[in-house]
């Protein structure tokens, strides 16, 4: 302490003298001399800081010029991600470690679309590259804390980082891991080339009921139409009829034993399957759509009851024959002439249809319905959200693809935008189902293989009704066929079945009961049986 202090005092002594002695030869005030002395102190401690900066740096560059630093060899064995992505995809600023490379494409790719950060990357090991004859597929994880739907919600930028648009992309998902994608990316807009219609063999080996082909011309539709029913959407001559036409020849061919029910709005669009339909009309009139929905809302009801039956004795639940309800330009259905009695029977329509879509599902009956009309009211909504597959063909706007695909449906993961599909490609749309959405393109099957089908489904509905024992419903079709008639007064009926009764109301009602099935009139207004409406309740058993 003594020293320090001796220190100190010799210090300010000396600081002190030096002060006088400036002060005495410049002239200055103490205060100004002080001043003075403190700011060319400063000034003297930059320049030795700048000199002393100046020669570490000189030092150090002769230094690398005379050896290479360990480090640039390092930088030299491993390239950036800019040295390594191709021509025209070039990361910038994202650095890859000679431990783990990054995938340079998909790397550059993802991280300037904003799927991924621009300090992450793909790694190189965890990507493997498929190359198909219609493009290339990509299988890789994005980063740690990273999931499948950011690359899902970022699919436009992507495509425009490969150079084509979002219709060339396809991505799928893993069940197993949020991190995993399998990106398809076309070399050509989907569907250029026209792929050939599938054989029976392959429709009967897909898993399911295929509706068209994907963009690599694997067969792809819906796994089931248990307990699920369809809307198909788009503008006119966008090849929805068609696309039916191929849905029913492969329903004929995967489901085999089932009942149609086909209401022809654009009267010739589904007369190919008249013959094995159950029921078939041609009309645009919501009178025959009503007529019909009570006929499938009775079978739905008595389905029902038989549930209900096993399930309070303990049985287990019966299984019901398929029944396929396809009502081709439905919108036209749901319109009224401005009349009070139209508007209230438009009314009574809806409500009769959201019923069978909504409660008709658990006892195996399908609704299928197709629409021009884009308009928001063209089917109504309490109808259009009973259905769990939606698809859509070309529209002209996001509100149009909405009224198909549902008001939700562009916050779902990949959406695909119908507006964006090439309208001189008929029969291509947009297919939603189990959350996933599929560009396809519906089959365009050669007319001689819808008749085949057609023709071997009649011959087993022949063959089964000649083979059906004795019936009431039996005997009467035998009688009208022996006859040559397509229609039987209930007054000519009755009596050859047995009844009795004189009095027509009588013998109505007992015919009625005995027959199980709606009686109907003739041109002239004569009430009896149409020999199609016998035959249509002999088939369907239920």
């Amino acid at each position: 302490m003594y020293a320090q202090a001796a220190g100190a005092i010799g210090t300010l002594a000396t600081a002190f003298g030096v002060l006088a002695a400036i002060k005495d030869k410049l002239g200055l005030s103490w205060p100004a001399t002080v001043l003075l002395t403190a700011g060319a102190l400063v000034a003297l401690g930059y320049g030795a800081w700048r000199a002393r900066t100046a020669v570490r740096r000189l030092w150090e560059r002769e230094l690398k010029t005379s050896k290479p630093q360990a480090g640039t060899q390092a930088q030299t064995a491993v390239p950036t991600l800019a040295q390594q992505a191709d021509g025209h995809l070039g990361a910038q600023g994202i650095p890859a470690t000679a431990e783990i490379p990054a995938h340079p494409r998909l790397t550059s790719a993802l991280s300037r679309a904003g799927a991924i950060g621009r300090d992450e990357m793909i790694r190189a090991d965890e990507v493997t590259v498929e190359t198909l004859p219609v493009g290339t597929v990509y299988d890789f994880q994005v980063p740690e804390g990273r999931t499948h739907e950011d690359v899902a919600n970022r699919l436009g930028s992507v495509a425009s980082m490969f150079g084509v648009t979002r219709l060339h992309l396809k991505l799928e998902t893993s069940r197993h891991t949020e991190r995993r994608v399998r990106l398809l990316v076309l070399n050509e807009p989907p569907f250029t080339q026209a792929f050939p219609a599938p054989t029976r063999q392959e429709i009967t080996a897909f898993d399911g009921v295929p509706l068209g082909h994907d963009v690599t011309g694997q067969l792809a539709g819906v796994p089931t139409f248990d307990k699920a029913s369809l809307l198909i959407g788009g503008m006119t001559q966008m090849g929805k009829t068609t696309l039916v036409n191929g849905l029913i020849t492969c329903l004929l061919i995967a489901y085999g034993d089932f009942d149609l029910y086909l209401l022809d709005g654009k009267l010739c669009g589904l007369t190919r399957f008249e013959k094995i339909a159950l029921r078939y009309e041609a009309s645009d009139d919501p009178a025959v759509l009503e007529g019909m929905l009570d006929e499938l809302n009775g079978r739905v009801e008595k389905r029902y009851a038989k549930l209900q039956s096993a399930i309070r004795n303990r049985q287990p639940a019966p299984t019901f024959k398929p029944v396929f309800f396809i009502i081709d330009e439905a919108a036209d259905f749901y319109t009224h002439n401005g009349t009070t009695e139209s508007k209230d029977q438009v009314r009574r329509v809806e409500d009769k249809s959201r019923s069978l879509v909504a409660k008709s599902l658990e006892s195996g009956i399908s609704t299928v319905m197709l629409t021009q009309r884009q308009a928001k009211d063209a089917i109504p909504v309490k109808v259009r959200d009973q259905f769990l597959y939606r698809m859509c063909l070309y529209v002209a706007s996001e509100g149009s693809a909405k009224v198909a695909l549902g008001d939700s449906y562009f916050d779902t993961i990949a959406p695909i935008h119908p507006a964006l599909l090439d309208p001189a490609i008929k029969g291509q749309g947009v297919l939603f189902a189990n959350g996933r959405s599929t560009l396809i393109r519906g089959f365009n099957f050669p007319d001689d293989f819808i008749w085949n089908a057609v023709d071997e489904v009649l011959d087993r509905q022949n063959q089964a009704l000649e083979a059906t024992p004795g019936s009431p419903v039996k005997q009467a079709i035998d009688l009208m066929r022996a006859k040559g008639v397509e229609f039987m007064p209930t007054a000519e009926l009755a009596p050859a079945l047995g009844i009795t009764e004189k009095s027509p109301v009588m013998q109505g009602r007992k015919l009625s009961a005995l027959l199980n099935t709606t009686s109907g009139k003739d041109d002239k207004g004569v009430r009896g049986y149409h020999l199609a409406a016998l035959t249509a309740s002999l088939k369907s058993g239920s």
